[in-house]
């Protein structure tokens, strides 16, 4: 590892946690970058394409993998493909920035394996009952689709002891203080920093 490879985070949790708020508050901080990743699902209302998803079709996605440009994928939920192309590492290696990955648990146990010196952060939400009033208050699902949710947010969670960092989301503000320290903490990790140190120890003779 050296000051050249980007600083790869892995942010995941069960869906309705707030991962993708807490992604944004580690965005806020200076040469930092979000992983584009591609689905076969449609977007929703509020999403557009390029900016948090590239909406492509399932033919698409599987010439992808054929070729092996993901870093990871997973199929959610038996349906709807998911991955992180491989190309994200090169355009933040260019832009000398950190590059943040925000995956389901399935594709952050995958991307945590093949990159060495990534840091996996694990979003909770404080408990059962208020990860169920987060997905109803969205109003996007139907009764059979939020209990499916809530029994693979139990399966999630019992992964917990794979990831780096844990953060409890039962108060926004503390929760996006704690993640932007995770990543300001682990830019300052010995083995990233070591060629620096090196050339300062040089000027002491040493």
């Amino acid at each position: 590892m050296s000051n050249s490879d980007p600083l790869v985070l892995i942010v995941s949790g069960p869906s309705g946690s707030g991962k993708s708020t807490l992604v944004q508050k580690i965005l806020e901080l200076p040469d930092t970058m979000l992983s584009v990743s591609c689905t076969t699902r449609p977007p929703r209302k509020t999403e557009s394409d390029r900016k948090w998803y590239n909406f492509i079709s399932e033919a698409d996605f599987q010439g992808m993998v054929k070729r092996g440009e993901f870093l990871e994928y997973a199929q959610v939920f038996g349906k709807n493909w998911y991955g992180t192309p491989r190309k994200a590492l090169d355009i933040a290696v260019a832009a000398k920035k950190d590059l943040v990955l925000e995956i389901d648990v399935q594709g952050a146990l995958q991307a945590k394996q093949k990159l060495s010196g990534s840091v996996a952060i694990f979003v909770m939400p404080p408990s059962c009952a208020d990860l169920e009033r987060r997905i109803r208050e969205r109003g996007q699902d139907s009764e059979d689709e939020i209990q499916r949710r809530l029994e693979r947010a139990r399966q999630e969670m019992l992964n917990y002891s794979s990831y780096d960092f844990a953060i409890i989301n039962d108060d926004l503000d503390r929760a996006g203080k704690e993640v932007q320290a995770i990543a300001l903490g682990s830019r300052c990790r010995v083995a990233r920093k070591e060629e620096r140190i090196r050339e300062i120890l040089k000027s002491f003779g040493g």
